[in-house]
């Protein structure tokens, strides 16, 4: 039986990527990598290409607008009046008891995956971790995304740790202080 490609479109997640993540690419000119890993899956919410057009890292904004020119990544707003507008509302603004306010761009992407059985892309553990566990959700980080590169021989382990030390030297955290070690404490 054969299946229609919407059908088949459905069983490959999205991934939905907050702003700390994508970013981690952008600034060291990177994207080509979620371009090759993840192609017709990169997901940006609104809210997180919004934050993208500060003044100061508009050149960021401009580098996701190619990828969504290009057709490499797509735009998603969320509608009021619907489960996720609902779920992004709480997650900004009115949280359940004992859970914390997040980011615009973490809650959408959170709000997103969930209702769209997708995966949140994110380095921000911190905040996260709670709702993507509460959730059931799935969960990349830059290290995991670079990991998959590695292992489908998109880059070297070499040029991991170059790629690292450029997004660190760009104030990204990214939770190692090398690829290398982000690999050794990953096996």
């Amino acid at each position: 039986m054969e299946m229609k490609p919407e059908e088949a479109k459905c069983l490959i997640d999205s991934l939905f990527f907050d702003n700390d993540c994508i970013s981690a690419f952008l600034w060291v000119r990177k994207e080509s990598l979620l371009v090759k890993l993840y192609p017709g899956r990169i997901v940006i919410p609104k809210p997180v290409y919004d934050e993208l057009s500060y003044p100061g890292i508009a050149h960021l904004k401009a580098r996701v607008d190619v990828l969504l020119l290009a057709g490499q990544a797509q735009l998603e707003t969320i509608s009021t009046d619907t489960e996720t507008y609902e779920m992004y509302y709480k997650l900004t603004s009115a949280p359940e008891i004992g859970h914390a306010i997040i980011g615009k761009g973490e809650a959408a992407s959170i709000a997103l995956a969930k209702c769209s059985n997708g995966i949140v892309a994110s380095n921000n553990l911190k905040d996260i971790s709670v709702y993507i566990e509460e959730f059931g959700l799935g969960h990349i980080t830059t290290g995991d995304i670079l990991v998959e590169a590695l292992k489908n021989g998109f880059i070297t382990e070499v040029q991991g740790n170059t790629i690292w030390a450029s997004m660190l030297a760009k104030r990204r955290k990214l939770g190692a202080v090398s690829f290398t070690d982000y690999l050794q404490h990953k096996r």
